[in-house]
């Protein structure tokens, strides 16, 4: 492996790349012609340029995991902006992100988001964060990946945070099954308090078995909810 090297420019060239893409679907959501098509188009782009530009080597296991035709609720651990780009090319552009609300207050970038379906949560708004999770489930029924990262925040450290419920309780309610990602690499490439990005790191991502929530379905909804989180994050936690 190359001999790895910091640089402010990586990571603008990032924030470059987010523009160049988030212009025109804005751009198009204001005239009305929003086409989800278009938007999987520029993300795939998107997610190979960043990579290449950081001369990312992403690495991949249990890709054997991701079953064709079936739709998951993805989860995975958040280690750092990376985590994005990584996870689209890995998993492809049939994915949508679930991610905090303050983020779609960002001017181009946060109407871009909203046009292309990505869903705002509010976590300190328990009705607007239930109808985040609703929005889930209509994607999803429509065969469009869903992304949660439960910790709800890009760990500083890179050990797991404590979990958020609202993800699981999704699952169970909507039957469908949760695919467990670990992420491992991306903190190295630009972790959560960095302004400069590394060349040429290594990243690993772990795609574990999908859970399938109808084997909590004897258990009360407290205790399916909780025993589905911890089985999850034994797995995602296996892979870091």
């Amino acid at each position: 492996m190359a001999a790895q090297s910091t640089s402010a420019l990586l990571s603008l060239a990032g924030v470059y790349e987010t523009l160049r893409i988030s212009i025109p679907t804005t751009l198009e959501g204001m005239l009305g012609r929003a086409d989800r098509r278009a938007c999987d188009d520029r993300l795939d782009g998107w997610c190979r340029r960043i990579i290449a530009r950081a001369r990312m080597d992403v690495q991949v296991v249990g890709r054997e995991n991701l079953l064709a035709g079936q739709t998951y609720l993805v989860m995975s651990n958040h280690q750092s902006l990376y985590d994005v780009p990584v996870m689209f090319y890995v998993l492809g552009a049939n994915l949508r992100m679930v991610t905090k609300a303050e983020l779609f207050r960002v001017p181009v970038w946060g109407r871009a988001m909203r046009e292309a379906g990505f869903i705002a949560i509010d976590r300190s708004n328990h009705e607007r964060a239930c109808e985040s999770l609703a929005e889930a489930r209509r994607y999803l029924a429509e065969g469009i990946h869903i992304w949660i990262a439960p910790e709800g925040t890009r760990s500083r450290t890179g050990d797991l945070l404590p979990f958020k419920k609202g993800g699981f309780a999704l699952s169970l309610e909507a039957g469908l099954p949760i695919l467990p990602v670990a992420i491992k690499g991306t903190r190295d490439t630009l972790g959560a308090d960095r302004v400069r990005s590394t060349y040429d790191t290594r990243v690993l991502v772990t795609i574990r078995p999908h859970i399938d929530p109808k084997a909590y379905a004897s258990m009360d909804p407290k205790a399916a909810r909780d025993a589905l989180m911890a089985d999850v994050r034994r797995d995602i936690a296996s892979g870091l």
